[in-house]
């Protein structure tokens, strides 16, 4: 694994706008680099992504039963008990999912280690699924990269086909906060990969799902949603006033209820202590386990959070480095450090893409310090041997 400079397209920000990649830059910096690269080899994908993403993920959805049959495992986590049935069933009834993202520290020696599991509501899809293979294919016929040239990269294939098993008789829906640039944008490229895969899709903002006289959630067109793909995470809905009818609605969310207790960063210490020295495991403890702060260099992270919010780094015993946000009410994990890619450019964390239950893209967020937060970057990457 290597970060290297290369030429950057002449017309990659028209590109960028020609397929509505309009947050390319956000909060008034850079955020896609066209003029970088992290380059792997074949093995390090096959056997330090690919390989353990799948273990990690197999190893996630045995933790699943345990966890929703066991109200102290739930209270762990924070999931409200009016809403523990409403997991429970969403696992039990096989209800489907669809993707997710491990965040994996990687730098080229030794195991790649899991930093959390984003299962509910990542984001970097599209660039990691199209724009990224755009560059690739643009690069190579520039003659900046050789014609072998690959990348880690079947997400869009994959997201296809998966929206094919899901059934096709009824609109799906697609919701989330249509304001938000980054949000919008992954939410209608994933509605395009439905299209593609055949189903009729419609669009909406979370905060216009309505509610009929019999608490079935209705669309613009007071039309009854069947099916919705939200990037609204279930710790918000949940906890909300409509939250009140999720339980008997009907509707088919995805991702899934059982989806929650695995983006929540509880998840952690119970897979370390049930897989205790797996390879692709940090040593992780809930707040309160006296032996998260025996560790000398370690992460303090909330049970919820996002864009690093709340997250403190401790070297050698003393605090290094803290995030201000609005998260920490519900509790926090304390896991191992683990070292990033470093370069002069920043941090790097891998974001390894699960669909359904198969690895199947790589996307890489760099940031200026250890804490991945609203101002990472994303860089392409390349396989060359």
């Amino acid at each position: 694994m290597q970060r290297v400079r290369l030429p950057a397209r002449p017309d990659w920000r028209d590109k960028a706008r020609g397929a509505g990649f309009g947050f390319h830059e956000m909060y008034g910096e850079p955020y896609w680099l066209d003029d970088a690269a992290y380059v792997f080899t074949l093995e390090e994908i096959e056997t330090q992504i690919e390989g353990p993403s799948e273990e990690l993920h197999a190893m996630c959805m045995e933790l699943v039963d345990d966890i929703v049959t066991s109200d102290e495992k739930l209270d762990r986590l924070a999931i409200p008990e009016e809403f523990r049935d409403l997991v429970s069933r969403s696992w039990h009834s096989g209800e489907q999912h669809l993707y997710g993202r491990f965040d994996l520290a990687y730098d080229g020696n030794g195991p790649a280690k899991l930093l959390e599991y984003n299962a509910d509501t990542p984001t970097s899809v599209f660039e990691t699924a199209f724009f990224q293979y755009n560059w690739l294919t643009d690069q190579v016929a520039l003659g900046v990269l050789p014609d072998e040239a690959d990348q880690f990269n079947s997400l869009q294939e994959s997201l296809v086909d998966a929206f094919r098993q899901f059934d096709r008789e009824s609109i799906f829906h697609f919701a989330a906060i249509t304001e938000n640039d980054e949000d919008r944008g992954a939410t209608v490229y994933l509605m395009d990969c439905a299209l593609q895969a055949g189903h009729q899709v419609d669009l909406l903002d979370v905060r216009d799902i309505g509610v009929d006289s019999s608490g079935r959630f209705t669309d613009l067109k007071d039309r009854v949603i069947d099916r919705c793909f939200k990037l609204y995470p279930w710790e918000f809905m949940v906890r909300e006033p409509f939250g009140a009818y999720l339980r008997h609605s009907g509707t088919a969310f995805i991702e899934p209820a059982w989806k929650a207790v695995l983006s929540n960063k509880g998840l952690l210490p119970l897979l370390w202590e049930r897989y205790p020295n797996h390879p692709n495991l940090l040593p992780s403890y809930f707040g309160d386990d006296p032996r998260g702060p025996a560790l000398s260099d370690y992460v303090r992270k909330p049970l919820l959070s996002r864009e690093g919010e709340n997250v403190t780094v401790y070297r050698d015993g003393n605090e290094f480095l803290t995030l201000e946000g609005g998260y920490g009410g519900e509790g926090f994990v304390v896991q191992a450090y683990a070292p990033l890619f470093h370069s002069d450019a920043g941090y790097a964390v891998l974001g390894s893409w699960m669909v359904g239950n198969r690895a199947c893209g790589l996307g890489i967020r760099e940031d200026r310090t250890c804490i991945t937060a609203n101002l990472s970057r994303f860089v392409p990457h390349v396989i060359l041997d």
